[in-house]
């Protein structure tokens, strides 16, 4: 099931002061393997990740780019859309955004974000952007995405 109509230009950037979205893929495979796993425990308290199986210390390095790619593959599909977040000031992987089919019933799509513990000011702003961003830019009309 695709999550957006065939005709929806789906948006490939979101610029914001301190971090910018870029679409993910297996050429930020290193550095998004490295925010996750120096931060697990603190993704774990994100809203959204409590409870969850990922991350977990023992993924390797290869399954990450399998999982990246996957999730490429998803995007090119329009299956769902996830986003690395980069820093604007040094253009490190400091988080991703996962857009995917809704879980629960009467949401459009069901929305996640984390950034790594060395950015945890900026979860708060992120969440606030990305919401915007889908209230100008997307076509969904409830989006079920944790509070901060």
């Amino acid at each position: 099931m695709i999550l957006v109509p065939e005709d929806f230009i789906v948006p490939t950037s979101l610029k914001e002061e301190k971090f910018r979205l870029e679409p993910l893929t297996g050429s930020h495979n290193e550095e998004d393997y490295a925010a996750w796993q120096s931060s697990i425990e603190h993704i774990h308290a994100t809203p959204g990740f409590s409870g969850k199986e990922w991350p977990m210390k023992e993924l390797p390095l290869e399954t990450n780019l399998e999982e990246l790619n996957e999730h490429h593959d998803d995007f090119k599909s329009r299956k769902g859309f996830t986003y690395t977040v980069l820093s604007t000031s040094t253009g490190k992987v400091i988080g991703c955004v996962y857009l995917y089919e809704a879980k629960r019933e009467g949401y459009d799509v069901d929305l996640k974000s984390w950034v790594s513990a060395d950015y945890a000011e900026l979860d708060k702003s992120l969440h606030e952007a990305v919401l915007s961003w889908l209230k100008t830019e997307w076509p969904f009309k409830s989006v079920d995405y944790a509070t901060r």
